[in-house]
Order: structure tokens, then C-alpha cells, then sequence
């Protein structure tokens, strides 16, 4: 089976399109992140506390704003997810001194997060506390096994993951009944109806970084990204030639800023699976690129005579099937994660959908005209003539 028989498409052509391109893109691009929006950093890379929360009821943010005023977090970022109008996401930063240490910090932004689940459940349950009751929703499982484990020892570490992994997957228990559906014991329930009740919110992830944690993240993130092209340049370098390595660290480079640039258009989050994400993008790009580079040394030794241009033509012609095939199941792949993964892995989604047509797009328009350029510039007067 052959997508492309015998095609002969002028790759090389458009190289000065494709660069004023590119070019262009990357330009807005820094000038959104250096001098307008910025970038969106998550809370891996900043400082604070990042909430998931969902609700018994719907709420609008404007709602929830209004609750965080009451504690003075009313700046905080609240963003609704799903469709449901019961969750939400929020982060929240409180200024803390920085000459405090680390582990005071952390201790600060954990009491941060305390502060805004207490304002979102308000006067929620206060008769019931008044009971001595417990909310089962705001339970953690630590929490909620100690509880059973009082009562029932031997049966509370079960009987604690099965109601978390609910939350987990459900969001919220509404009803005691629920607990007869997940398997817990009669005296178990019944003792649980006794002890707690059921609150209006329930935290589904809560996490927390101090300023050193996200500075040290920010700065090893920087590190991982420019340790891996320069480690793609040494090999590339050794394997073909200088400019065929310069070529594609050039590539992989506008790759990561595009990469970027894309996400402060669409104000998305950067956080450590985004920069996982981006890694994985430059890996594939390469693989792609040395393939073809690959296909212009053993070409221009069967092409002899030949110049180089057209030698690459013609290895991007004999490779589009191959990288057609590879980087289409790639596509359609990520395409389904994009508009069926949900929320939480609809941003990873995107990085993935763009950086699997930009890997494409750098490889065959970028990384062999930069080569070419490399060649007639820095190459022999022969190598410029051609």
C-alpha cells in the first residue's frame, strides 16, 4: 500500500515562505510573552495553591469569587470545568516572606488552601459540627481511616479507599445510600450516618509550591530543554555533519517557541506535563529529521553530479509517504485525547495536536533549506555553487 506512488513536489520552493513565516510567528510570539499576556505559568512554577473542587449544587465563578472575598483571596483565579457547573479549578498566591524557609512556606500556602475550602463551605454543616459531626466529603483518606478504623479495626483501610476512590471518580456523595453501592458493611454505614454528614464541596486535588520549589522547577525545566538540543546537536553533529546538526537544533528550537508562542495566544497553563509534553515533541521532531537527513546522505551519493537542492527534493518526495503514515496516526491519535480526554488532559491534548503538525511542518520546511543555507554561506565554493 503507497499514499504517494511517484510524487515530485518542489518542497524547497516555498523555503522562503515557510521561513517569513515562521519568522513571524515566533516573533508575535515573544513579543505576547515578553511584552503582553506573558506566559500563563501553573502552580508548578510559581508559588501558591492550586484547588480542584466540585460542589453538591452548580455555582458560577462570579459566586465563587464573591465567597473568597469574605477571606481576601477575591483576585484568586477561579475557572469553571466541565459542563456541569459544579467544578471548579482555583489558585491563589498569598505573599509570603521569602527569607522564611522553605518548609514555613509551604506551611503558609497549606494554611492558604484551608482558608479557601472554609470560605467555600461558609456556614455549610455548622449545625452538624456543632453535633460533633464530620463532613465525609471533606474527609481525606488518612482522615476518614483513622475514623473507621476507631469503630471497626482491621475493616477502615478498605472501607476508606473505596469511599475516596468514589470521590475520586464521582466528585461528591450526595446521598448515604451511595454507601450501600460501593459494598460497605450495614454497621459500617450505619455508623458513618452517625458520625458524619454530607457536605456541600469536596477537594478532588489540592496542591501546593512554595517560591524556592518553583523557582528551582522553572530553572531545571530551562535546563532539561537546552541539555536535550544540545545533546541532539553533538549527535547529529558526529552522525552527518556540523551544519546538519545546526539545522536541526534550529528546528527543535522554533519548534519550542512556536510551541509556546501558541500557548500564550490561547492564555493555556504551563506546568511540569506541558514541559514533558514539549520534550516529547522535540524527540519526535528529531526522529523525523534524521530520517530524512539519512535519505539526503545516501541520495547524494547515488545523485552524484546532482545539486543539493534537488537532492533534497527528492529525499522529501521518497520520505512523504513514510512520514505522512507515522505522523497521521500520531494526528489522529492526539485529535481523539483533544476532544474526548476532558479537562484534565485536553491541555497535554493540545501540545501534542500542535506539536505533532509542527514537527511535520519544521522538518521539511525548516531543517533541510537551513542546510542548504549553511552549505552556500559556510561550505566550499563548490558546495556554493550548487
Amino acid at each position: 500500500m503507497q499514499l504517494f506512488k511517484t510524487p515530485n513536489i518542489k518542497f524547497l520552493k516555498y523555503k522562503y515562505i515557510a521561513l517569513a513565516v515562521t519568522a513571524g510567528i515566533v516573533l508575535a510570539g515573544v513579543l505576547n510573552i515578553t511584552v503582553f499576556k506573558g506566559l500563563k505559568l501553573g502552580v508548578d512554577f510559581g508559588e501558591g495553591t492550586l484547588l480542584r473542587v466540585m460542589l453538591k449544587t452548580p455555582a458560577t465563578e462570579g459566586q465563587i469569587r464573591d465567597l473568597l472575598q469574605t477571606v481576601g483571596l477575591g483576585k484568586s483565579t477561579v475557572q469553571k470545568s466541565g459542563a456541569t457547573g459544579r467544578e471548579f479549578q482555583i489558585r491563589a498566591v498569598e505573599t509570603v516572606n521569602t527569607k522564611t524557609e522553605e518548609r514555613g512556606q509551604l506551611e503558609a500556602h497549606e494554611a492558604l488552601a484551608d482558608k479557601i475550602i472554609a470560605a467555600l463551605r461558609s456556614d455549610d454543616g455548622a449545625a452538624e459540627r456543632a453535633r460533633g459531626l464530620v463532613d465525609l466529603n471533606g474527609l481525606d483518606e488518612k482522615s476518614l481511616t483513622g475514623l473507621l478504623e476507631s469503630a471497626f479495626p482491621g475493616s477502615g483501610p478498605e472501607a476508606a479507599q473505596r469511599i475516596i476512590s468514589y470521590r475520586n471518580e464521582t466528585g461528591i456523595i450526595t446521598d448515604f445510600q451511595i454507601l450501600d453501592g460501593l459494598g460497605l458493611k450495614p454497621e459500617l454505614q450505619t455508623f458513618l450516618k452517625e458520625k458524619t454528614y454530607l457536605g456541600k464541596l469536596t477537594v478532588l486535588s489540592r496542591e501546593t509550591v512554595g517560591p524556592q520549589v518553583g523557582a528551582d522547577l522553572r530553572r531545571k525545566a530551562v535546563q532539561a530543554t537546552i541539555w536535550s538540543l544540545l545533546g541532539m546537536l553533538v549527535y547529529i553533529a558526529l552522525r552527518f555533519k556540523l551544519e546538519y546538526g545546526v539545522a536541526a537544533i534550529f528546528t527543535l528550537a522554533q519548534d519550542v517557541l512556536i510551541t509556546m508562542s501558541l500557548y500564550s495566544f490561547t492564555n493555556r497553563e504551563i506546568n511540569l506535563p506541558i514541559i514533558a509534553g514539549i520534550l516529547t515533541i522535540v524527540g519526535f521532531s528529531i526522529n523525523d529529521t534524521i530520517v530524512i537527513f539519512d535519505r539526503v546522505r545516501e541520495n547524494q551519493k547515488l545523485m552524484r553530479g546532482k545539486g543539493l537542492e534537488e537532492v533534497m527534493n527528492v529525499s522529501l518526495n521518497q520520505c512523504l509517504g513514510r512520514t505522512v503514515i507515522t505522523s497521521g496516526t500520531v494526528f489522529l491519535t492526539v485529535s481523539a485525547l483533544f476532544v474526548f480526554g476532558g479537562e484534565i488532559i485536553n491541555d497535554f491534548a493540545f501540545l501534542m495536536l500542535i506539536g505533532t503538525i509542527e514537527g511535520v511542518y519544521s522538518t521539511v520546511y525548516l531543517s533541510c533549506p537551513v542546510v542548504l543555507f549553511w552549505q552556500r554561506w559556510f561550505g566550499s565554493k563548490k558546495a556554493g555553487r550548487r
